[in-house]
């Protein structure tokens, strides 16, 4: 009964250090993504002020993005 126990706690163990481990596949993944819409968001600026070259609006909220990315360099950071 007891070597089932622990048995069965390093099975646990086991696969949630997988799914942990693979998370960083999908995270990666997903800013391959974000990297392809900031290329495409800089298009996209670089159009909208060629069009209208006296303007001050703002296209893509690079501020608050790079907000979000400093975040998640210090959460990695720690």
């Amino acid at each position: 009964m007891y070597n089932c126990n622990i048995n069965e706690q390093e099975d646990k163990a086991a696969k949630f250090h997988k799914e942990r481990i693979e998370a960083f596949d999908v995270l990666e993944n997903r800013l391959d993504v974000v990297k392809k819409l900031l290329r495409l968001a800089k298009i996209e600026t670089i159009k909208a002020y060629r069009e209208q070259p006296n303007t001050f609006a703002v296209i893509k909220p690079t501020d608050i993005i790079g907000d979000y990315i400093k975040d998640i360099e210090i959460l990695l950071d720690k």
